[in-house]
């Protein structure tokens, strides 16, 4: 093998190295952020399982075979020279790690995929111009921005609100939790099974259908439904309450519901006496005085402490919760590491294929040694720098708790799999990150920080630029050096 050929195999290897670490810090962290901000795992636990999971996703079922282009975002018919596509895949791959990494400094949960199509959409019009990239491509992709995070969002707020109207605003939670807790198990393992089935496990060929998929998934939740209705009746409850407990807790249920009509009637009625003429402005003066005195007491209400075993029921029914929070967390992990790790080897298999052949196809065959190298990346950026994301993610966009947690992660694993199946543009980065503001917003836009979520979404809108940019630099960098 010649010294060139020798020293562009070490360049890919060193960069795909890179790149897998990069999508580690950031990428993989999302899967575990509402986890740790809930307090369902620890920072050190969550980076255990997730690097078990992850690697095992991207080793034992990651592609064998890979595109060499995702999302077919170049022509390769109008790139004059493999050296030059060589090269140009060199540049993508160092060119998506550096803004990854630049990304994770800052805490921002971008998405890998973009950053790696932005990185071929820069070498290819460097190397055969604007006409060599698919713009309808870019275009769906662009279109993802706002509708990953919108559905998810919404899918998310959804699931939090019935979850909050069912089971902690019914009169008693854990009688609740218990009745809903199988039909939970089982949407949850249903969803999971085909997200794995369907994305996790496409690389091993099986050739499932949605069918078949959907009759596996149909077997595994029902046992677990069974399973974990057994487990959640043999769990500890706290005692029924006395008639004076649950007449105490109505009470303060029924002044929260009816706080927010009360403030609502506030604002309108002042916005009429604003406008209404001077005969009626001494009786609205007295209906204001009236609401006015009626938001005082309930807001007294509202803040009284519920009975000790409303305080221990809500207890209970998080518990449960953090155990399907984890699951979730636990399958879109494995799902990940099965399909993104392919955004390092994709590339670093291509310049393999060049360097080794001579020729490209528009598939490449992917070793299980580079499997795994991909795999030990992505656990060492997770456990090295993945910490960034996690607080982003699980702390600093809003206050989680395992319901909320779990409602984020499920929204987005229901988003994600429709979309799959649809064949539509999404983000997994994008759909957590709506998720996450989706339970936000069910507390009011007030719980949100509007400061970080401006940067997230600043940081989504650079990521094809900015990577498109580094890889052009790099490029002729790489012209410049290796001739």
């Amino acid at each position: 093998m010649a010294l060139e050929t020798i020293i562009l195999l070490a360049l890919a290897s060193a960069f795909g190295l890179y790149m897998a670490w990069s999508i580690g810090a950031n990428d993989v962290a999302n899967a575990m952020g509402t986890s740790v901000g809930s307090g369902a795992l620890t920072l050190r636990k969550a980076v255990l399982i997730a690097a078990i999971l992850e690697f095992s996703g991207a080793f034992l079922v990651g592609g064998h075979v890979t595109e060499t282009f995702r999302k077919g975002i170049l022509d390769l018919n109008a790139i004059p020279e493999v050296r030059l596509l060589m090269l140009g895949m060199l540049a993508a791959l160092l060119a998506s790690a550096i803004w990854l990494q630049i990304a994770t400094y800052f805490g921002w949960p971008v998405s890998t995929t973009h950053s790696i199509v932005g990185a071929i959409v820069g070498f290819g019009i460097i190397v055969a111009g604007v006409g060599a990239v698919r713009w309808d491509g870019v275009l769906s992709i662009v279109s993802s921005w706002l509708l990953s995070p919108v559905v998810s969002g919404a899918a998310a707020l959804v699931l939090f609100l019935l979850v909050r109207k069912l089971i902690f605003e019914a009169p008693n939670p854990v009688n609740a939790m218990r009745r809903l807790a199988p039909i939970l198990i089982f949407l949850v393992f249903f969803v999971l099974s085909l997200v794995i089935a369907l994305k996790g496990l496409k690389n091993l060929s099986l050739d499932l259908g949605f069918v078949e998929a959907m009759l596996i998934a149909l077997v595994i939740s029902s046992v677990a439904a069974f399973i974990g209705n057994e487990m959640i009746g043999r769990m500890r409850a706290p005692d029924a309450p006395n008639a004076k407990e649950e007449e105490q807790a109505a009470h303060v249920q029924q002044a929260k519901n009816a706080l927010p009509a009360i403030v609502r009637a506030l604002k309108h009625l002042r916005s009429a006496q604003d406008k209404a003429p001077d005969f009626l402005s001494r009786d609205l003066e007295e209906s204001l005085e009236v609401l006015q005195s009626a938001q005082y007491e309930l807001e007294g209400i509202s803040e009284h402490r519920l009975p000790a075993f409303h305080e221990k029921s809500y207890l209970f029914v998080e518990r449960v919760f953090k155990h399907l929070q984890i699951l979730s967390a636990c399958a879109v992990a494995f799902a990940h590491g099965a399909n993104d790790v392919a955004n390092a080897i994709g590339p670093l298999a291509a310049v393999w294929e060049i360097a080794t052949t001579g020729v490209l196809s528009p598939v490449v065959p992917v070793s299980p040694l580079l499997l795994a190298l991909g795999g030990f990346g992505i656990v060492v950026g997770l456990a090295t720098w993945g910490w960034r994301i996690i607080e982003t993610l699980g702390k600093k966009i809003t206050e989680l708790t395992p319901t909320r947690g779990f409602s984020a992660e499920f929204g987005a694993a229901c988003t994600i799999l429709v979309a799959s199946r649809l064949g539509m543009p999404i983000s997994t980065t994008h759909c957590l990150v709506g998720a996450v503001m989706g339970v936000g917003i069910a507390r009011g836009i007030s719980s949100l920080n509007l400061r970080i979520l401006l940067r997230i979404f600043f940081s989504w809108i650079l990521t094809i630029p900015i990577a498109a940019f580094l890889a052009s630099i790099i490029y002729f960098a790489l012209r410049a050096i290796l001739g």
